[in-house]
Order: structure tokens, then C-alpha cells, then sequence
């Protein structure tokens, strides 16, 4: 199975039956009442590891499979005609795989139609989502607001969603609790790679805490290394930081023809554990939880010699209305960030005609 390529050339990626059993075991151990009587909506390409575990594991469990597409997804999507249903609203899936921005896409989907309520639905609206929020923080739950105010909102994935697993790239704190209160079902985060068959750490289900990727799965070790040129040690204050180093039977043989590559990310212990350097900076707070807090690869240095995530300044301004995919830049010659981004149409040309009118009346006035 090959990379992504996010960082570079995509690489092939050599599995064999063990290291995906192992992956499998571990993540569907933090799934809990897997069974015969869900659903998994499968929209992801199978060449993504997330997904392929994901119905490998419905299938021994023997769950149903429904397959979509994200165009296709809610009654929302882009190839739905005016109309006809969504594969969600069809299928009606109990659980579901998703990517950040899938999610982000949900997101900015509702609270579009939440800015074109009137004045009184608005408010209640934010009121009842501030109240379950409250209650969430607390561990309990609002079913009052989950009939009256979120059950519109939980039936564009069906209704019957009771667990999401977000994985591939970092979920938002703000879209994470969005999907948590709205769709009244837990999202759990996961992190996990290609080269560890997918597994790594998934939260687990009645943790409701945002920014954090949950403990080690029972397949695998996870250990912090130092970095000292990007300032991350074992010995910082008040959590240890490091590269995330994962270790055990879900790592894979190696990358394909990359001899160079496979010295530099895999190595062997001294107990012949096999171990894979992620390139991943993790904190690990008290409670075993593990945060990702930036990539060796992501960060840039500018002119000015300041470090700069290129990733979180992508994560920050997806949540804009006016964005619909953003792409961040930096050249260490260079003191600025720039970005290419793709604009949502709708949004900018109701924004440009309010702000047109707006300055139109002030010359009047």
C-alpha cells in the first residue's frame, strides 16, 4: 500500500496478514459492541489504510457495508439532484469513518444554514448548544436539545450514528465538539500511519476532551524521542515531548525498494521489537493520552529564524466560511507565510455583495 505523498514521493509500503491483524485488533478492541447489527458507510478509497482495516474489521464481525462517495454522502452533497436523498439518509449507518475535512465540510454545511435562520431560531440554537456543552464538559448529556434542536442536524448522517473515528490528519477542537454535541454520538480521534497498518492510538469512547488522540492501542508501544533542535525533550514541563516512535506487531516490513528510507524510519531493539519514526512530535499528558503538537516535516523556519507549523495555519483557517481548501507556504528566505486557497463561491459572492451594498450606503451617507 502506498503513502500518501503528502511529504514527498508517495512510498510503497510492505505489509504482510500479521501486521494488519494486529492493527485490526487493536482498533477494533476501542469500538466497543462491534457486532452484526451496524452499519458502516465505506466512502474512502480502499487504497486509504484507514479505510481498508475499517471493512476488513466489519467484515469479521460481521457487520453490513453500504458504499457511498463523499459527493454523494448527505442530501447536501454535490452530485445529489434537488430532491432525492443522500446515501446517509438511505442507508442510515450506525458507524462511520471520516477524514477532517469531510468533517469540516458537515460543519461549515450547518452553521451556513444556522446564519439563515431568523433571529429567534438562531438564539436558540446557541443556547442549547452552549447548555449540552456545559453538560458534556460535566459527563452527562441534554436529551431535551438532542429532540428538539438536534435532530435535524443528527439526520443528515442518518440518525442512527453512534460512533465516528476521525484519522488521516488532525481533527479541529471547534469541528470535533461541533460533531460531538450536533450528531449526539462520540467522534473519536485516532492516529495511526501507513507504516503501522493504521493503528497507533484511538480515544476512547466516553472520553470527550478535544486536541488529544487517545492512549496506545493494546497492539502497540508508543515511546518519545528527543528533539532537541526543535526545542521538544522528554524533560519538558509540565508533559514529556518528542518524535513519536511506535513499536510492535503492526509495524511494517519496510518501504518497497527504498533500502535508504527503511535504515533512516525502521530500526530493530535489542528485544527484536520492530519500531517506526513517525516524524510525528506527541506530548503525553498524566492521564496516558497522547496530543500531536506539530511535524518534524511541517515546521518551517523563516528569515527571522522562528519555527512556523505550516499544518496548523491550514487547520486554523479551513474553519473560515469564505475557504474551502487552503494549501500554506514558507520558504526559509522569506519572513511571511503565503497560501493558495480555493474559495467557497457562494459564500464570497454574498459576502462581496453585502460588503458592495455596505460601502455603497456610506458614500450615500
Amino acid at each position: 500500500m502506498y503513502t500518501s505523498g503528502s511529504t514527498g514521493k508517495p512510498k510503497g509500503v510492505m505489509m504482510i496478514h500479521n501486521n494488519l491483524i494486529a492493527g485490526m485488533a487493536g482498533q477494533c478492541e476501542r469500538i466497543p459492541g462491534l457486532g452484526p447489527k451496524d452499519t458502516y458507510i465505506g466512502y474512502l478509497p480502499l487504497a486509504h489504510v484507514l479505510e481498508m482495516t475499517a471493512e476488513i474489521s466489519c467484515v469479521t464481525y460481521g457487520c453490513r457495508i453500504g458504499y457511498s462517495s463523499p459527493l454523494t454522502l448527505s442530501d447536501q452533497s454535490s452530485k445529489i439532484k434537488k430532491g432525492s436523498k443522500g446515501d446517509c439518509t438511505v442507508l442510515k449507518p450506525t458507524l462511520m469513518a471520516a477524514v477532517p475535512e469531510i468533517m469540516d465540510r458537515i460543519y461549515k454545511n450547518v452553521m451556513s444554514k444556522v446564519q439563515e435562520m431568523n433571529v429567534f431560531q438562531r438564539t436558540l440554537f446557541k443556547l442549547g448548544y452552549d447548555y449540552k456543552l456545559e453538560q458534556i464538559k460535566k459527563g452527562y448529556d441534554a436529551p431535551l436539545c438532542n429532540v428538539i434542536l438536534f435532530k435535524k442536524v443528527k439526520a443528515l448522517l442518518g440518525g442512527n450514528v453512534r460512533m465516528m473515528l476521525c484519522g488521516g490528519a488532525p481533527l479541529s477542537p471547534q469541528t470535533q465538539r461541533f460533531m460531538n454535541i450536533c450528531f449526539c454520538c462520540p467522534v473519536g480521534q485516532g492516529y495511526g500511519l501507513t507504516e503501522t497498518c493504521g493503528a497507533g492510538t484511538i480515544t476512547e469512547v466516553s472520553d470527550y476532551s478535544t486536541g488529544r488522540v487517545g492512549a496506545p492501542l493494546t497492539c502497540c508501544e508508543i515511546k518519545l524521542r528527543d528533539w532537541v533542535e526543535g526545542g521538544y525533550t522528554n524533560q519538558d514541563k509540565p508533559h514529556p515531548r518528542g518524535e513519536i516512535v511506535i513499536g510492535g506487531q503492526n509495524v511494517s516490513m519496510g518501504y518497497f525498494k527504498n533500502e535508504e528510507r527503511n535504515l533512516e524510519d525502521f530500526y530493530v531493539d535489542e528485544n527484536e521489537q520492530r519500531w517506526f519514526c513517525t516524524g510525528d512530535i506527541g506530548e503525553f499528558h498524566s492521564d496516558g493520552c497522547l496530543q500531536i503538537i506539530d511535524r518534524k516535516k511541517d515546521l518551517v523556519k523563516l528569515q527571522a529564524g522562528e519555527y512556523v507549523s505550516l499544518g496548523k495555519v491550514e487547520a486554523a483557517l479551513k474553519n473560515c466560511p469564505l475557504i474551502d481548501n487552503i494549501c500554506a507556504y514558507a520558504n526559509s528566505h522569506q519572513s511571511y507565510v503565503i497560501s493558495f486557497v480555493v474559495p467557497n463561491q457562494k459564500k464570497l459572492t454574498s459576502f462581496s455583495t453585502t460588503e458592495r451594498d455596505r460601502r455603497h450606503l456610506g458614500g450615500n451617507l
